[in-house]
């Protein structure tokens, strides 16, 4: 096996990795430090997660992102987001020749509605700038060493004294995030706190109704609650699939659940279909209507509140015959009906797993690195970014900007710490 040097090694070739990259590049250019940046990644092909994100399109990042879009320690989270902004990002794009166009929801895509072209700008810019793109080089071991890093992959060895991991985490392994960054970065001496899917369909018990509903989709108010205590509460489109459910409000809310189910602890999930609207404000509205149309059918009556397909699910759900009228509704169905549309109980049985978490909840805990510069509070030299980081964002975009901020800075930094480095002191 050869064994070469490189000026900055970056394990990963994901959005976190290739911004780091190019970051690194353009700042020894700037900076006229003469050297080389190497860019290895495991997988034949590259940014298989970019180009599966958004559908194939991509949701580079959202319109409005502040640290209450994340999971973590925010007070360093929102001094990472301050390096590299929303705007500096789309500015930064549309200098890789990306124009980005806002969708109503404030996500950001590429006008082309495309992930290739956001993948491709990448690629080229790293490429202008006479970065090494090494595929198919997987990273085993890394080695500390008085004199760095000693690199240990499946077609050779590379020295280096500026490390940048930006691995990802262990959500769509098919893509090449398995997790082994994990161990790597473990074996240099940091922690890691448990990674659980995050952004993650869930799956039913087959005794609910949810394989009736498969496409339906409804705005639903949801509430986790963990022994005992509410943890999270948000409103959202709730979509119900053949296996369970799913939707933007669902993927948020799937780390609470997944994080807790991983502790061991008693996690129950909550849904108030009529989001807005108490149980006892409901019974008022049904009783008037009730005297106003006697004759109304329960499922019709039902409807002017919820999709018609899940209003029958309900009834029949609750033993309530959908077609009765009514003034032959008994208080007892009711108040069953009222509570179900409420506080309606997910009988949630597990998760779809790794292969359809979109994040992953975990990772290196955010005070063991300088949050100025990414490096390793423990290893100097060392750099991390990315989804490696104990950092998940909601859904839309927002841990693809924690992916290009986490690697911008990354890479600028890990390459100015060698201007630095050989600066000769001033003689005054």
């Amino acid at each position: 096996m050869s064994k070469t040097n490189a000026t900055v090694v970056i394990v990963g070739a994901g959005a976190a990795g290739l911004t780091c990259a190019i970051a690194a590049a353009e700042t020894l250019v700037k900076e006229s430090i003469p050297g080389q940046v190497v860019l290895l990644d495991g997988a034949k092909h590259l940014g298989a997660k970019i180009l599966v994100a958004g559908g194939g399109r991509c949701n580079v990042t959202h319109d409005v992102v502040t640290p209450q879009d994340f999971f973590g320690q925010r007070t360093i989270i929102r001094n990472i987001l301050a390096s590299f902004s929303v705007e500096r990002t789309t500015s930064w794009f549309a200098s890789l020749g990306v124009e980005l166009k806002r969708e109503e929801t404030g996500k950001l895509f590429p006008t082309t509605d495309s992930a290739r072209t956001v993948l491709n700008a990448l690629l080229d810019r790293a490429r202008d700038l006479s970065i090494t793109i090494s595929s198919d080089h997987r990273v085993g071991e890394i080695i500390r060493s008085n004199s760095g890093f000693h690199v240990q992959h499946n077609q050779g060895r590379l020295h280096t004294t500026r490390l940048i991991l930006a691995t990802g985490g262990r959500s769509l392994p098919k893509t090449g995030s398995d997790g082994f960054g994990y161990r790597l970065v473990q074996a240099l001496g940091h922690h890691v706190s448990p990674t659980v899917p995050a952004l993650v369909p869930l799956l039913l018990n087959r005794s609910m109704f949810h394989t009736t509903l498969s496409g339906l989709s409804q705005k639903t108010e949801l509430i986790t609650v963990v022994e005992g205590r509410e943890v999270d509460r948000r409103t959202g489109s709730l979509l119900w699939t053949h296996l369970g459910i799913s939707g933007p409000v669902v993927m948020d809310a799937s780390r609470f659940w997944t994080l807790a189910t991983n502790q061991g602890v008693c996690v129950d999930l909550y849904g108030n279909f009529v989001p807005g609207r108490s149980f006892d404000e409901l019974k008022k509205w049904l009783i008037r209507e009730t005297i106003e149309h006697p004759k109304r059918s329960l499922v019709r009556t039902l409807s002017s509140l919820v999709p018609d397909r899940f209003a029958e699910s309900l009834c029949r759900f609750c033993s309530c015959n959908p077609v009765t009228i009514l003034t032959h509704v008994s208080r007892m169905d009711r108040h069953r009906l009222l509570s179900a549309l409420t506080r309606f109980r997910f009988p949630v049985e597990d998760h779809r797993g790794w292969n359809f978490a979109e994040v992953t909840a975990g990772g290196v805990p955010l005070d063991e690195i300088n949050y100025r510069t990414m490096e390793s509070k423990l290893v100097p030299g060392l750099y991390l970014a990315g989804e490696l980081l104990d950092c998940d964002g909601r859904i839309g975009g927002f841990n693809f900007q924690w992916a290009w901020t986490t690697g911008w800075l990354a890479g600028k930094s890990a390459a100015r710490s060698l201007f630095s480095a050989t600066t000769p002191p001033s003689s005054e």
